[in-house]
């Protein structure tokens, strides 16, 4: 059951042993956990949630133990905030003694598992109605997200899990991956206590994920509700950019204007909870809580909330109140590891998977990508900093356009287009040699061949189509260089038209939490 300090009906103040302007340095805690936990379709039978608030697990919730651990680092009296996240922290046993292995290629990094459930107990009535959650407070594992913190605190890396992936759950065979927590909750026997049965959901999920990844899980934090709902008010609002406008009012009742805005509270929660519409579904409801927990990772790091203590404080209380962590984990000392992260550092990805498909119980599950593969991601994932690549070597010199001779080869389709650009190279004073059509009439670019040390005749012409590639080739001529026109090409002096970016590949798309670009 969750701890209150009597007679304070809202927010908890840190006792007063534990007020360094008392001259204490703290005392023992009780450890416990909130709440209670229910099962995903198909999962054991615990409680199940009811109503349209039964899809408002959302990795923003998550965000609250991350949030509390990068103040802390960046602050001057972060000691002070320290003990006021551990006056109201509540913790559980989460990390299990076995079936949780393996620590990649730097075992001084930390692993840490953030989970987002959908406790409601702590809410009022009056934020209840606005955030349209009904009234069950039950607890169900939607969000799933590893942070890989490396050794030297250079980065963080968010990897996000959907909900729905099928994985090998230990004991229970195939599954989708949030019904592991409802499975260890629901093994742990009824006479236990509550805290116990959630323990034992926690263990089997941190089983799960390092099977899964193929890394140890170090430590675990769990968010509810109220933390998500909290974080994002005292923030005062979260900077997203949406590239069209969306009308969800049905479901999630999101309805939002294309373009950028600040969203905060109920709009925040409408905001990550939208999948109804969007061309990817969870895929893409995934990118908008990656989005938000960016979005406030950099309102945290910015001077409009290092530069003010009394926000410090408020934004630490509304963390540590709504947060459940392992026993082992200190929050300070993890602080400290994350205290060199930038925006520009943290990345967010989606673990690697092959696509939607249907089970044997004709349920919609995600198949991840093989073993080898996920291990191979998460072993990248943690291996160490590469050294410092050596400096790049300075250009090759070029020559006077009068020495470069140059072949035209026509491989952009359109006709006479090699005659064109010999006259124009011979206008600005190259001397052109053979010309006629290329190998094929399908090149997308533009490309200057050159021989062995003639790397300043191709540089020379490059500088007179910019954009275009250059490529060393045997069978160019010494002492003359080939220029292969692409669909690319406009015209001598001007440059290539730039390539079209290409789409990410399922399960590869990324970015960082200083990307502000659109999304849907």
């Amino acid at each position: 059951m969750r701890r209150e300090n009597p007679g304070s009906g809202g927010d908890r103040q840190v006792p007063a042993r534990l007020d360094p302007r008392a001259g204490r340095t703290g005392s023992s805690r009780t450890r416990s956990q909130a709440a209670d936990a229910s099962a995903e379709e198909g999962a054991a039978p615990a409680h199940r949630r009811t109503g349209r608030a039964a899809t408002a697990a959302t990795a923003a919730r998550a965000v609250a133990g991350v949030l509390s651990v990068v103040l802390l680092a960046g602050s001057g009296w972060g000691w002070y905030l320290g003990q006021v996240a551990e006056a109201t922290v509540n913790r559980t046993d989460a990390i299990p003694t076995d079936g949780n292995d393996g620590t990649g290629d730097a075992p001084e990094a930390v692993n840490l598992l953030l989970v987002g459930n959908d406790s409601r107990a702590n809410l009022t009535d009056e934020q209840l109605a606005s955030l349209n959650a009904g009234t069950d407070a039950g607890i169900n594992t939607d969000t799933m997200i590893l942070v890989h913190i490396p050794a030297d605190g250079s980065r963080a890396s968010f990897v996000s899990f959907p909900r729905d992936s099928y994985v090998a759950i230990p004991g229970y065979g195939m599954d989708k991956l949030n019904a592991a927590y409802a499975y260890g909750y629901a093994e742990t026997p009824e006479t236990a206590s509550a805290e116990a049965r959630q323990a034992g959901g926690a263990q089997l999920l941190v089983q799960t994920i390092s099977g899964l990844t193929g890394l140890q899980i170090d430590h675990y934090a769990e968010v509810d509700l109220l933390g998500f709902f909290n974080l994002s008010s005292v923030v005062g609002g979260v900077e997203v950019n949406l590239c069209k406008a969306v009308d969800d009012s049905k479901w999630s009742g999101a309805v939002f204007p294309a373009g950028v805005q600040t969203i905060s509270g109920a709009e925040a929660l409408e905001f990550v909870r939208q999948r109804h519409g969007l061309p990817r579904g969870d895929f893409d409801r995934i990118v908008r809580q990656q989005v938000f927990i960016a979005g406030v990772l950099r309102k945290m790091l910015s001077d409009e909330v290092m530069l003010d203590l009394g926000r410090q404080r408020q934004l630490v209380e509304a963390a540590s109140q709504s947060l459940t962590i392992d026993q082992g984990l200190d929050l300070f000392q993890l602080a400290e590891q994350m205290q060199s992260v930038t925006a520009g550092s943290i990345e967010f990805q989606t673990i690697p998977f092959v696509g939607t498909d249907r089970d044997e119980r004709d349920r919609s599950i995600i198949r991840l990508e093989d073993e080898d593969t996920l291990h191979q991601f998460f072993a990248e994932l943690s291996a160490e900093p590469e050294a410092p690549a050596a400096a790049t070597p300075a250009a090759p010199k070029t020559v006077a356009p009068s020495a470069v001779t140059v072949d035209v080869y026509n491989g952009s389709g359109t006709s006479g287009l090699a005659a064109q650009a010999a006259g124009a190279l011979e206008t600005a004073g190259f001397a052109v040699g053979t010309t006629g059509n290329a190998d094929s009439s399908d090149y997308d670019a533009t490309l200057i061949r050159f021989a062995a040390g003639d790397e300043a005749l191709a540089q020379t012409l490059a500088a007179a189509i910019p954009g275009a590639k250059t490529q060393k080739s045997q069978d160019a001529d010494s002492g003359t260089v080939q220029l292969v026109l692409g669909s690319d090409f406009n015209a001598v002096g001007q440059a290539v038209d730039p390539a079209a970016p290409a789409a990410p590949a399922e399960g590869e798309d990324a970015r960082t939490a200083a990307d502000t670009g659109c999304i849907n």
